[in-house]
């Protein structure tokens, strides 16, 4: 831990993940700035007040096609006619846009089609900022682990390691010890961000995405063990540094197509609830899902469960791999070796 906390590359790491979670608070309320985009159903004198107030109008022949556009996504809100003072009345998913309230003069009637809906923005980042903050955690820290163990298996210090603590004692200090410093990092992260969304207003961002910080914690401490349990078993199995990066691939599969599919498929239901009971997926879809409020309450403890019973296997196959390769030093050490070497010891 000491030495990782003077490395300069996760001093870096952390800085630029806290830049980002900053940026994720004032991002959106930059684009909460720009002018409204508003389809107009209601007649040439309300299209010419929105023009003059500097709001972006769309020509809508009805009522339903006005809707539409609302829906789709195209527009930000709907003037369309009513019974509202100047019998008019407004449309849009989530909220008014003040500027267009106010172009108007009087408030006419609001009918929010879809008042729980997340900002698009936001939805946008959210996922990517979980996404990205377990994917670097995960692969900045597992290198470091698996660098480790080849270091102490290169200089044969693990030699005199072992002759004086059990070997799993070494995997779980490793494991235990990247941990703390990846969930102090985490926590840090998310404590910048609940500050930064509170300085900026952020409103009902802030109710949406604290549940969901404080999910992402437990899931990202489990989902870490199990992945740093397997990258220290990456290290044992090689001698020089030069092999790690081959030797790695299959666990950096492990996180990366995770990363990709709840960036690429969050707004998908069915998708993003099948990743939320994957072990190497759930660290991120969970939370994902609770933040766009897709997810029964009973769903995160039950989907947690199912990782901690993940990491538990995992640690255990890791130890017995790990035991196995870890004073092996002559090349490459496959998985069979390892698991056989550990069998033989056992028996003698």
């Amino acid at each position: 831990m000491t030495v990782r906390l003077r490395d300069k590359t996760f001093l870096f790491s952390t800085v630029f993940f806290l830049l980002f979670a900053l940026g994720s608070a004032v991002v959106p309320a930059m684009f909460a700035g720009d002018s409204s985009t508003v389809a107009v159903a209601a007649g040439p004198e309300a299209a010419s007040v929105l023009d003059r107030a500097g709001l972006e109008v769309v020509a809508a022949p009805d009522t339903q096609r006005a809707e539409q556009l609302v829906r789709d996504g195209d527009v930000d809100a709907a003037v369309v006619a009513g019974d509202g003072p100047g019998g008019i009345r407004i449309l849009a998913m989530k909220e008014a846009p003040d500027d267009l309230v106010s172009a108007l003069s009087s408030s006419p009637p609001v009918q929010l089609l879809d008042p729980d809906a997340v900002d698009p923005v936001a939805a946008f980042l959210i996922p990517f900022a979980f996404g990205m903050v377990f994917l670097f955690a995960s692969l900045s820290f597992g290198i470091q682990i698996a660098q480790s163990v080849t270091e102490e298996k290169q200089t044969r210090i693990v030699e005199i390691l072992v002759a004086a603590v059990p070997v799993r004692a070494l995997l779980a200090g490793k494991v235990l010890g990247n941990g703390a410093l990846a969930l102090g990092q985490v926590a840090l992260i998310g404590l910048v961000s609940v500050v930064s969304m509170r300085l900026m207003d952020s409103g009902p961002l802030l109710g949406l995405l604290g549940p969901a910080i404080g999910w992402f914690i437990p899931f990202f401490v489990v989902g870490f063990v199990l992945l740093a349990s397997l990258w220290a078993v990456v290290g044992a199995l090689v001698s020089r540094q030069e092999d790690i990066s081959g030797a790695s691939t299959p666990i950096q599969m492990l996180v990366m197509i995770p990363f990709f599919a709840v960036s690429f498929l969050n707004d998908n239901p069915l998708a993003m609830a099948v990743l939320s009971y994957v072990p190497f997926s759930a660290p991120t879809a969970m939370p994902v899902r609770l933040f766009a409020g897709d997810a029964a309450g009973w769903e995160p403890f039950l989907s947690l469960l199912v990782l901690l019973g993940a990491a538990v296997l995992c640690l255990a196959l890791a130890a017995r791999l790990y035991e196995g390769a870890l004073l092996r030093t002559n090349g490459k050490t496959s998985v069979r070796v390892a698991w056989q070497d550990r069998e033989m010891r056992s028996a003698a």
